[in-house]
């Protein structure tokens, strides 16, 4: 069986999305230290003058020690769901799917949010339900330097969108700064709808070496 080790994330990028749609299985790495600036807790969408970053503030330790994944508390000091949502509504609402999921996707922005994973988690019952992926998944117990098992780990780091080509596909806002890979799987969704899991199926994922 294909069994893939991968983190959970906030709305997953499109080439995370890729291989978990392609594996058989998905083990969620949920036993290792929290890295900034990786996926877990930011995704790109796009924008009319581009990417657009969405990141989800956490509560860093008072004394600067690294925290376990599993413990990171998101803070809401301030309305980062209303903004995020209301930045999404913006870039999307012209495309030809957004009406379609925003009822399933927009009780996500209004409800509180405490543990980072859990809401990771959430995200991902949810968007696999919309695109209509199912697959077997299941958290680790350890954390392995060397797992015996797939390791994707490495698609929480953002650098790795230099790494495969994706085929493109016509995004809303592609007139105003060209075609934009690699964006969060919301994209895709928004503007493939119901063809969302066959691209995701159809991707050729071998590394590309510069």
């Amino acid at each position: 069986m294909k069994t893939i080790l991968i983190h959970p994330a906030y709305f997953p990028s499109i080439l995370q999305m890729a291989n978990i749609a392609q594996a058989e299985a998905l083990v969620f790495e949920v036993q290792d230290n929290y890295q900034k600036q990786t996926y877990r807790n930011r995704c790109y969408i796009a924008h009319t003058n581009g990417k657009l970053l969405l990141n989800v503030p956490i509560k860093h330790s008072k004394d600067g020690s690294r925290q376990k994944m599993k413990d990171v508390v998101v803070e809401n000091a301030f309305p980062w769901q209303k903004e995020h949502w209301r930045s999404i509504q913006n870039a999307y609402r012209t495309s030809p799917f957004f009406e379609y999921y925003e009822d399933e996707l927009a009780p996500l922005f209004k409800k509180p949010v405490e543990k980072l994973l859990d809401f990771n988690l959430e995200i991902f019952e949810i968007v696999t339900d919309l695109i209509g992926l199912e697959i077997s998944t299941s958290n680790s117990e350890t954390y392995e330097a060397s797992p015996t098992i797939r390791n994707k780990r490495y698609l929480a780091d953002a650098k790795t969108e230099r790494l495969t080509i994706l085929k493109p596909y016509t995004q809303v806002l592609e007139a105003h700064h060209g075609w934009l890979p690699n964006l969060s799987v919301l994209d895709l969704l928004f503007n493939e709808g119901p063809n969302t899991l066959n691209y995701l199926e159809s991707q050729q994922l071998k590394i590309q070496h510069n």
